[in-house]
């Protein structure tokens, strides 16, 4: 389940990013989209307007009338294929030479029979109307006139065709189905001929059908006869074979079994009476009478009797089996020798007969078939003399009174598609192309060094701004990172780096300085950009004086250190701006400078050029404690941000990490969860009563000047 939401999730950010690259890149979509849109503009309007007639047509199949001729009503049927196929025909060099004839294109248009096809076959079209019979053939011309005459004579010369081909297949379909009559009748009267004759020679009357010889019906009967009699000599020498091999006791219930009349149920009434003797000598000597008592004598005396008379009967039907199995074998082997003997007789009559039978039989389907093929005739002659027109006009071609094309909606739609997929396609390339920094993720895997924070576009400096504003928040997460990833309380020497100019490096020290300020840290700025120093603009203070002159000459702190308008902040211009930047701030004064405002600040930030373009930076990279690298969100490569933590490094400085400066955090998705405190931190539009107001006003003005007396006493300490 787990998994299955991290796909979606996953699957849901890859649409974001989509849209994402859609709204950063809008501007060149839209330029794309107006372009194409106006190019098919100018297409629509100066292409050659082109005219339109149409005539409506029904294609019967055949020719055939359905309503004179209903019984082939179940053949018409009009498929996808013939439609195509005439289609084609339509479209026809044939067809279409012989509508230029028809309609004396060649001296209208004074120009050779090819030319005119080639024209006509550019500007037909041929279509089925949905669900109907009916065929639209359409041509479209620079002139009205001219496209009536040619849908008027394509028309006509699909019709001559049509019944042109029709009389000409019907003509060769019905020479040759000719010939295959006289050829079928002729094969039908030689079949005739030789059934006669074996009828003949065998002595069949004539219309005899079933007729059978007297030879025939004697075999049959014989071979009946003797398969009979061998079915009864298996059955009796079985029986035979199955008493010899019994003993007196086993052969009295085989002879019940055969069930032979008169032997059989003689036997079975002996032993009945057998059987009920010996119960009644078993009655006796239970009821206590001993074995030589007269009555048990008596019946003792009867069961010898009868068991020897039933052993005897069964001898005697055992004998007489044995007398009817040799009657039998003998009359089998004479019935046999008569079968043999009349073999050679019926074997000649029947395959006389056969050759009869067959000889009927192909004369019955010979036949048969004649007559079919003569209905056939017969039907296809009816057929063809009801035959209706090939096709039938149902709507007359007309002129045109507007034109059909260029129509300038199709080819604004077209062209506003077209601009809109390939501004998209543009777009989506020109991201695939894009290596700049676009998010968090691709600062972290590429410097390997966490984002400290992301800094909204277009805020300006804090410290002119009335009131609370939102943005200062973005500087307050920035400070409270700085805070957690420094890993020793002491490091308070930063130094601001970007990779090139215009990434609001400057700007970005500027509004942290103020936010440490504003927390209770005694906070102090060094304009060391001595190339293109701008710090001073944003106190409107004069730089004449600052570092280079306190590195150059015997100046002491407090002549370079100025107060800012803002309770602890102090700022140090950059003074004169040297011949030799980097030597100056390669210096040892340099070095003791930020060991002994390390002593004093609780926070030093020392503003530097970018790191790319000269060297002054990676000096001052060298000799503070951290350095803080600003970035221009999608401006720079990748590869020169890698470049530029390097640079940090090489020189033995401390990355602590990155600034991502610049982000359109509204519209971009990436990273609208920093926009929460825009709404958040805003300062409300409650209104104010006058008392409220004077309450206000009298508490800052007391509050002011504690800070200020609080100020004062800090910075009598400092200095």
């Amino acid at each position: 389940m787990q998994n299955n939401t991290f796909q979606s999730s996953e699957a849901n950010l890859h649409a974001i990013d989509y849209l994402q690259v859609v709204k950063n890149r809008y501007g060149i979509i839209l330029i794309t989209f107006i372009l194409s849109t106006l190019v098919a503009l100018v297409v629509a309007s100066v292409k050659a307007k082109k005219y339109e007639s149409t005539a409506v047509i029904q294609v019967k199949p055949n020719g055939v009338d359905m309503d004179a001729h209903r019984a082939s009503s179940a053949n018409f049927i009009q498929s996808q294929q013939f439609f195509e196929t005439e289609y084609e025909v339509i479209k026809s060099e044939k067809t279409l030479s012989l509508a230029a004839k028809i309609g004396k294109f060649e001296s209208l248009w004074n120009q050779p029979i090819e030319d005119i096809v080639e024209i006509f076959s550019q500007a037909i079209e041929v279509r089925n109307t949905r669900g109907t019979h009916l065929v639209e053939i359409t041509m479209t011309y620079t002139d009205a006139g001219d496209a009536k005459l040619m849908a008027d004579a394509v028309c006509k010369a699909y019709d001559q065709r049509r019944k042109a081909l029709g009389d000409a297949r019907y003509d060769k379909a019905k020479s040759r189905y000719k010939a295959r009559l006289r050829e079928a009748s002729d094969h039908v009267e030689e079949l005739r001929k030789k059934k006669a004759n074996l009828a003949k020679a065998i002595g069949e009357p004539e219309g005899g059908a079933n007729f059978r010889s007297a030879e025939e019906e004697a075999y049959r009967r014989l071979s009946e006869e003797v398969m009979q009699l061998d079915t009864e000599l298996k059955t009796l020498t079985l029986s035979v074979e199955r008493l010899n091999d019994l003993n007196d006791e086993q052969l009295i219930p085989s002879v019940i079994a055969l069930e032979l009349r008169g032997e059989s149920e003689l036997v079975s009434l002996r032993n009945e009476q057998l059987s009920g003797l010996l119960v009644t000598k078993k009655s006796h000597l239970a009821s206590g009478l001993g074995a030589k008592h007269p009555e048990v004598a008596m019946v003792e005396s009867s069961i010898t009797e009868l068991q020897n008379d039933l052993a005897v009967r069964c001898k005697e039907v055992r004998k007489s089996l044995q007398n009817r199995l040799i009657n039998l074998t003998e009359l089998y082997n004479e019935q046999k020798e008569k079968l043999a003997a009349s073999s050679v007789d019926r074997l000649d009559a029947a395959r006389s007969q056969a050759e009869l039978d067959t000889a009927k039989q192909e004369y019955f389907d010979a036949h048969k078939i004649l007559m079919d093929m003569q209905n056939v005739q017969i039907e296809e002659d009816t057929t063809y003399i009801l035959r209706s027109e090939p096709l039938e006009v149902h709507e007359e071609p007309k002129k045109a009174k507007s034109h059909s094309s260029p129509r300038v909606e199709i080819y604004m739609g077209v062209g506003a598609l077209f601009g809109l997929l390939m501004g998209v396609g543009i777009a989506f390339g020109l991201e695939l192309m894009d290596t700049s920094v676009k998010s968090l993720e691709d600062v972290e895997r590429f410097l390997k060094v966490p984002v400290l924070a992301v800094i909204p576009q277009d805020v300006g400096v804090l410290h002119k701004q009335s009131g609370a504003s939102p943005d200062a928040e973005a500087y307050r997460i920035l400070r409270t990172n700085i805070e957690f990833n420094r890993k020793n309380p002491d490091d308070n020497c930063i130094t601001v780096v970007s990779g090139g100019a215009g990434e609001g490096k400057s700007t970005t020290m500027v509004n942290l300085a103020y936010i440490c300020a504003q927390g209770g840290y005694s906070t102090l700025m060094i304009d060391a950009d001595l190339r293109r120093p701008r710090m001073h603009t944003f106190f409107d203070i004069n730089n004449s004086v600052g570092l280079t002159n306190y590195l150059t000459t015997d100046l002491v702190l407090e002549d370079v250190i100025l107060q800012t308008p803002v309770d602890n902040l102090f700022f140090m211009p950059s003074g004169i701006l040297p011949a030799d930047a980097a030597g100056i701030l390669n210096s040892r004064r340099m070095s003791e400078l930020i060991q002994d405002v390390k002593q004093r600040f609780d926070l030093v930030l020392i503003d530097s050029p970018p790191i790319l373009g000269v060297s002054d930076a990676s000096v001052l990279a060298s000799e503070v404690d951290l350095t803080m690298i600003v970035v221009q969100h999608r401006k720079l490569p990748r590869e020169m941000l890698v470049r530029v933590k390097d640079a940090v490094e090489n020189v033995g400085g401390h990355v602590l990490g990155v600034v991502l400066n610049n982000v359109d955090v509204r519209s971009d998705n990436q990273y609208q969860y920093y926009t929460s405190y825009y709404t958040y931190y805003s300062p409300t539009s409650a209104p104010v009563s006058a008392s409220q107001a004077v309450q206000a006003r009298d508490l800052g003005s007391k509050e002011k000047e504690k800070t200020a007396s609080a100020s004062a006493s800090k910075n009598e300490d400092l200095f």
